[in-house]
């Protein structure tokens, strides 16, 4: 059970992995670099545009020169290529700034509100995952302010490429923590998402569901591999307690056919743990653990019971039950 438990903490701790893992509904479209992502990676200045570095000159340089400084090519929209430029320009101060300055405060806050359309973006794409578009777009900014505060202007790379697997690994650790019910391994997560994805392929293909056999000939894997997958599927999602049993609304809710839990329950398995381990002590000790637990008796009257002193007795006693706590830790 150790070990198990230590290989799903692993597994699960392992977020960067995770994170960059491959994502079945991302596409090439999301790839810095390429038309619909640039256009909609690109940072937006919030309008009016309030902020400016004090004694910074304004920038009047032409299109073309700020397209080559941004690094892309002319056809960039005007309005974009200069909030490339402004938020370059914003995060070269907002190095040079140190903690607590609060004009860095309210350039990093700028930053933030100017790149909120990439966290808009990115947040969409993970819509129809049963979790509401607010609260993703709430945990990708996360991802964005740690990005901001992480991103370092003199590497030479945009932001939005920078940022884009920050924001969508907050986004995936968000789906790990809250979507699953159970804490399941990551290989077996991974594992579900290959069964989804060949379920569907052979139900378009057979035009009817798939076997379990079918599935595994198609994933090249076992069918003990495929039906594992399968039952880590049901700790995908919870049911609530108070819901109905089946379908009928009249029908006793799932609580009402949970048996109580029995507090001595755990008094019988130390109980079956304890038999082996007093079967075998010397019968002295047997039966002053007898005499003292099961009979009653004080160690004075266990004394003169053995016609031996009460501290003869007191250590006995203590000897003895250090030994089947010993036996009792070593068996678990």
């Amino acid at each position: 059970m150790a070990t198990t438990r230590q290989r799903s903490k692993a597994f699960l701790d392992d977020s960067h992995d995770l994170f960059l893992a491959a994502d079945e509904e991302a596409t090439d479209e999301t790839s810095p670099g390429t038309p619909v992502a640039e256009a909609a990676l690109a940072p937006r200045s919030p309008r009016p545009a309030t902020v400016a570095a004090q004694g910074h000159p304004k920038n009047d340089r032409s299109d073309s020169d700020a397209d080559a400084d941004a690094g892309h090519s002319g056809h960039d929209h005007p309005g974009e290529t200069n909030d490339r430029v402004r938020a370059r320009e914003l995060f070269t101060q907002l190095v040079a700034l140190p903690e607590g300055d609060q004009q860095r405060a309210e350039i990093r806050d700028q930053l933030v509100r100017m790149h909120l359309p990439l966290v808009e973006y990115l947040a969409r794409r993970f819509r129809n995952r049963g979790e509401p578009l607010d609260d993703l777009t709430q945990v990708a900014t996360i991802g964005l302010i740690k990005s901001v505060d992480r991103f370092d202007p003199e590497r030479g790379v945009e932001f939005s490429t920078y940022a884009t697997p920050t924001i969508v690994g907050e986004i995936k650790r968000h789906f790990r923590d809250k979507g699953w019910a159970i804490r399941v391994p990551r290989r077996l997560q991974e594992l579900k998402l290959s069964l989804t994805k060949a379920t569907s392929e052979l139900s378009q293909t057979l035009g009817r569901s798939p076997t379990v056999s079918e599935i595994a000939a198609h994933l090249q894997m076992s069918e003990e591999e495929v039906l594992e997958g399968l039952e880590s599927a049901n700790a995908y999602s919870a049911v609530s307690l108070d819901a109905p049993d089946s379908g009928d609304d009249e029908a006793p809710a799932v609580a009402d056919t949970l048996g109580v839990q029995d507090e001595s329950l755990e008094g019988v398995e130390y109980r079956e743990s304890l038999k082996p381990l007093l079967e075998k002590l010397p019968p002295r000790e047997k039966r002053i653990l007898l005499l003292r637990f099961f009979g009653n008796m004080t160690q004075s009257q266990i004394a003169t019971e053995l016609g031996i002193s009460q501290m003869h007795v007191s250590r006995l006693l203590a000897r003895t039950l250090a030994q089947l706590r010993r036996g009792l830790l070593d068996d678990t």
